[in-house]
Formats: C-alpha cells, structure tokens, sequence
C-alpha cells in the first residue's frame, strides 16, 4: 500500500487515508464522501471564577474548517473528537474532513466520517499500543515569540492597565510569563522577544462583536481577531510572532478565550495561535496562561467525578486555574503546572523521563519517580501503566502517574506532596483519579494524592502501584502485576464489570490480599459505574 500511495497525487493520498479511516474501499470513498481541505481551528472559551455556592457557567469549544477560499464549515465537536481520533493534535493544521454524502444522515449538517492530516507536519509520538503511547500534539520548541495588541470597544475608555504592565507580563522574572514557560516546559520554549502595543481603538462599538444567539451572548471571535490586529499600525510586526494575545477593555460574552484563528490583516491572510481575553482575565496571569496553553493546542483537563464541570483538577493550569495557586501582588493568581501528559502532548517530556510499563510485564520493580517540576532529572519522571490494546488505538485508555510537591513559585499552594494519577482517554483528555468514594467534587483532596504505605489498582486488574517510600526528589513506587495468593482465600473485592469509556476493555474481579508480612490496610473501591454525562467512569482499587 505504502509503494502505492506514493505513486498517487497528494489528493489522491488524502482520499486513500480517508477511506482506510472511514472502513471504506478506495473506490466507494471517491463515490460516497464530500472532502473538504483547509485549516483545522479550535477555539475554548473559559467563564471566570465564581463564588462559593454560585453555578459557574459550562465552557464553550468550537471546531471549524477554513477553507482556502476564506469560507468556514462549523463542525459539530462530538463527531469531529470521534473522527479525528485525537483531534486536538490537528489544531492549527491543515485537514482533510470527509462528510457523509446527502441523505445518509437526518440532519441539517453533514456528518463527519473521518479528519486526517493533509500537511507533512511529522509527529513526535504516534499512536502505538504496544508501548501504550497516545500522539502527542505537534512538537512545541525554541522561541515562541508572543505580541499583546490592547484593543478597546469605541464606546469604551477605560484603560484597565497601562503598557508598561503588559509588557512586564512577558518577563524573564519570577512570576511573569517568561519564567513560567520556561519552567513548565524544562526550558524548551521560551518567550524572547515578545512585546506588547496599544491601546487602540477599534472601529466599532462592543455590541457589534457582541450579539445575541439564542438568548445567550456570543462574541464574534473571527472579527474581533481581524479588527484589533488591523488597529495595529504596520510598524507593529504580527507575522514574525508565532501568536497574539488580544487584550479587550470591556467583557466580551463572559469568557475569556483561547486557540487559533485567521484574518486578512494589512490586505494578506494572518493565521496565528490566539488569545482573548477581557479585564478579569488579563488582570491574572494564570487564566492568561490557560487560554495560552489553548493556542499551543492543549485541551481542557478534568477530573474523574463525572460532572459536567472541566475546571475541577487544580494539579493541572489547563483545569483549575484558580484553586490551590499562588498569588501575586502584580499579577494575580499565577499559573500552576500543566499535569506531565500534557507537557507529553508538546514533546516536553525527554524520552529518559518516561517509563512505560507495558501490558503483560509480569516482573515487579521498584521505580524512582522524580517531581514534575524538577528540570535535569536524573529519574522517570513520566510513568505510563498500558491497558489492553483496542482495535482502535485510539480508544486505548492508559495511566500516567507523576509525583508533585507543594513547593516553589507556581506550586508552592499545591494540596500536599504525592503521586497524581491521570487517566488518559481518547482525543487525550487527562482526568485525575479519586480514590474516595463518592469522590470529590474538586481533586484537591486526600483521594486524589496517593502517598507512602497506599496502593492502587488499574481498573482491570493488570498494574499494582504501591507508593513504597518518598525520597528528596520524588518517590519510590513498587510495580507489578497484583499478587495471587491460594491459601488462605483472601477476601474479595469485585467492582462492576465495566468497559473504559471509549473501548471494550473488560474489567475483571480483583482480589485484596494480605500476606504474614504486610500491614493490615484499608481497601476502598474506587467509583464504577456510569457518569452523570453517560460516559463510564474509573473502576479500580486503592489500598492504605
């Protein structure tokens, strides 16, 4: 098949990967698909905080495919997670989108078979279930140059902060953009040479990028980006940076937001990694960095309650930004770390740091796994428990554990020193496991920090994880296969048969058993069984 394609037109190639993914034969794909190519954009809006006891409002996220002749085809997200595989991989990219042919679906929009590539960007950890890797998003390295454009609505003065505090934001102290990004990502990007411009006044009052549909406020992101960009003067350089942070004067429709988005600016098309955010946000460095985090195409985080509400992890920036930080008499609430998948996803993470226990490994082992946080670490830092392999990779679920310490300029407000447990599931959203039960509506608790003397089972039974010791930089964990004991029969815990979300992975009976030398311990199962949103939750066993 490979000395084939590479007979065939780029086209051809395209329609040939579209029809592999769709189950189809090369010859019905031409026939029975309508192939849209352009520009894969994703944006996320993200409400801000509320008070104790108030219903925060649910994020937004929207996917669209920009063709090249500017015209733009919304999609609708649930089919497009479903027929990407891992859509969040493709952002900022140029796809393929095939489309059920007219009157196969009873809809007023056609539904997605299937997205694929159609650029040569190479990836840096393709999917393979054989070492239980998920692909990482497009590798984000070097200078990751940003420009602020301060734009007000012309029916609005106020000047919230000066250019002086933006420009500050992007600083190399502790605290500031810079130094944050460059901790976060062990020094692998960095900011240099980002700079800030305005204020400047755009052409038109609020109400015109702000209108309502439906009843609810709905910002028109595409013309916002296009007129603030425009209200630069030509001395402003927009295109050597690899994004844009726009900064409003006013609310825009109660969230701040984040990813891509293309204009014609200056009379040429301006595709870049974009931001924007209205005063609460920009006032905080750390929902400025969550929405910065969406431009390099990093998904929400969650954790693993089974509510509708994203913002509930607090070991992760792109969760809870707000929870479990710490403050700054500057710049607000900074920014925690992102959980060790996600900087996985920008191929931050040295292959040294990460260690994957594959399905099957029956051998028992003691791993020394370092803090996240640490740069130049001598030990794993990433360690992956793989579950059964699915037909498709995509829906093969794994474990990440890392360990975190409440210390520092970022995570010196962390709820304790422990190992994280994330499960990772299709398009790669990472949910932190509870061991509680019922587990907490917000991560910061007990549950979720696994420390010296607990154990954990993955949810069929295949990896015991016992937090043997903690040491100076981390802990040491003990892996291996659960024990099996013939006599004398030791009590039983049988959780729910259940599949993992997305898979078939069948969970079987797991057994708590105490040896003469092992200390008596508490077993508590885990949550099994259906989530509020349908979708199955984790089933496994935690043993203190």
């Amino acid at each position: 098949m490979k000395g084939k394609l590479n007979k065939m037109s780029r086209g051809a190639r395209i329609t040939a990967m579209l029809a592999v993914a769709c189950g189809l034969s090369f010859a019905t794909a031409l026939q029975a698909q309508t192939i849209e190519q352009g520009l894969l954009q994703l944006e996320w809006g993200d409400p801000p905080p509320v008070a104790a006891g108030q219903a925060r409002l649910s994020p937004r996220f929207n996917a669209s495919l920009l063709k090249d002749d500017g015209s733009r085809i919304p999609l609708d997200p649930a089919q497009a997670r479903l027929a990407a595989g891992d859509l969040y991989v493709l952002a900022n990219r140029r796809v393929a989108v095939a489309f059920a042919p007219p009157g196969r679906v009873m809809s007023s929009a056609p539904a997605i078979q299937a997205i694929v590539p159609a650029d040569r960007v190479t990836q840096s950890a393709p999917v393979h279930a054989a070492n239980a890797r998920v692909m990482a998003a497009a590798p984000i390295n070097g200078v990751t140059r940003w420009v602020t454009l301060m734009c007000k609505f012309s029916d609005a003065a106020d000047e919230q902060k000066d250019l002086a505090f933006f420009q500050s934001q992007y600083g190399e102290g502790v605290g500031q953009l810079g130094h944050y990004w460059r901790e976060v990502s062990y020094n692998k990007i960095n900011l240099a040479g980002s700079t800030a411009h305005g204020w400047y006044t755009l052409p038109s009052p609020r109400s015109t990028y702000v209108t309502k549909v439906d009843g609810k406020d709905k910002a028109d992101l595409n013309k916002l980006f296009a007129d603030c960009a425009s209200a630069a003067p030509d001395t402003v350089d927009l295109n050597a940076p690899v994004g844009i942070n726009m900064m409003f004067n006013g609310d825009l429709d109660g969230f701040a937001w984040g990813g891509q988005s293309c204009a014609t600016v200056r009379g040429a098309r301006l595709c870049k990694r974009v931001t924007w955010n209205p005063p609460w946000s920009f006032r905080n460095l750390a929902p400025l960095a969550h929405e910065m985090g969406h431009g390099y195409g990093l998904p929400h985080s969650d954790n693993s309650d089974g509510d509708s509400d994203t913002y509930d992890n607090p070991w992760d920036v792109m969760s809870d930004s707000w929870n479990n930080a710490v403050g700054d008499a500057t710049y607000g609430t900074r920014p925690k770390h992102i959980n060790i998948f996600q900087r996985h996803r920008l191929s931050w993470v040295d292959t040294a740091r990460q260690r994957v226990v594959p399905l099957g490994d029956l051998a028992t082992r003691d791993i020394t796994l370092d803090y996240a946080h640490l740069t130049g670490s001598a030990n794993a830092q990433m360690l992956v428990l793989s579950l059964s392999p699915q037909a498709d990779p995509y829906a093969t679920v794994v474990y990440t554990l890392e360990a975190r310490k409440r210390e520092g300029t970022y995570e010196g407000n962390l709820a304790g020193n422990a190992v994280i447990i994330h499960k990772v599931e299709r398009s790669g959203t990472a949910y932190s496991i509870d061991a509680e039960v019922p587990p907490a509506n917000r991560s910061n608790n007990e549950g979720s920090m696994f420390k010296v003397g607990e154990r954990w089972i993955t949810p069929e039974a295949s990896h015991l994880v016992t937090i043997k010791a903690q040491t100076a930089t981390g802990f040491v964990l003990t892996v291996g296969p659960p024990r099996v004991m013939s006599s004398p029969l030791p009590a039983l815990v049988r959780p729910a048969a259940v599949s993992a979300p997305s898979s078939s992975i069948a969970v079987p009976a797991t057994s708590a058993t105490n040896t003469a030398s092992d200390p008596p311990r508490r077993a508590t199962p885990s949550r099994c069984g259906t989530r509020r949103d349908g979708k199955v939750a984790s089933c496994a066993l935690r043993e203190r």
